[in-house]
């Protein structure tokens, strides 16, 4: 049951401080900055890792648990309590955001900047580049393994940086759930539930070929 309060909570902090540093940003006309949102998102993801990495693996992403239960590394009896929990923390976050933000109309949701399709394969990249990136290191040797929080931080805020724009850069469907559900904007949605999880998938293999 720790696990999964442990998923809760570090999706809860992922979204909160995540879509927060958005709507902030937007209810301060500008004060955070495009940048300042990506460190966040970096910072947090960082952070989650350290406190949580050696209790639940701090997935804190659907994405990420339905790839690693495509592996011997994540049991599969595990996904649904997990996806469930990170969903939990998602929906509390961006009502936590709603409470506070009434006046806000997206709650820092991911809308495509342009087409559809060109968001969801910017995203199945993304999130490909991610979950290699997880795979890779958190399970090589020690020597390397330890840097994980580091390396997956550091991921997700050059991603965010750079791609944030276009497709806002969820690589995690939790992320993109929450605050459509609470703004009642579902317009592209699917987007960031399937290219994710795609994109996740597809790094499984790439990890399984490669080690």
């Amino acid at each position: 049951m720790k696990k999964y309060v442990a998923e809760i909570i570090g999706t809860y902090a992922l979204v909160f401080c995540g879509t927060g540093a958005i709507v902030i940003n937007q209810h301060t006309q500008g004060t955070v900055t495009h940048a300042g949102i990506a460190v966040t998102f970096g910072l947090v993801v960082m952070a989650l890792i350290f406190a949580f990495g050696k209790l639940s693996g701090a997935h804190i992403n659907p994405a990420v648990s339905i790839a690693f239960a495509l592996t011997d590394i994540f049991p599969k009896k595990e996904l649904v309590p997990y996806i469930t929990s990170q969903l939990i923390g998602a929906l509390l976050a961006s009502g936590s955001l709603r409470l506070m933000f009434p006046e806000s109309v997206g709650l820092g949701e991911t809308i495509p900047a342009g087409s559809d399709l060109q968001s969801f394969i910017l995203e199945v990249i993304l999130t490909y580049l991610l979950m290699l990136v997880i795979l890779m290191v958190s399970q090589n040797d020690p020597s390397v393994s330890q840097f994980t929080a580091v390396a997956v931080g550091g991921v997700v805020l050059f991603e965010a940086w750079f791609a944030g724009p276009i497709s806002g850069a969820s690589m995690n469907p939790a992320r993109s759930i929450a605050p459509a559900v609470a703004s009642g904007n579902l317009n592209s949605l699917w987007v960031y539930l399937t290219a994710p999880i795609l994109g996740a998938v597809l790094a499984t293999f790439s990890w399984k070929y490669l080690k």
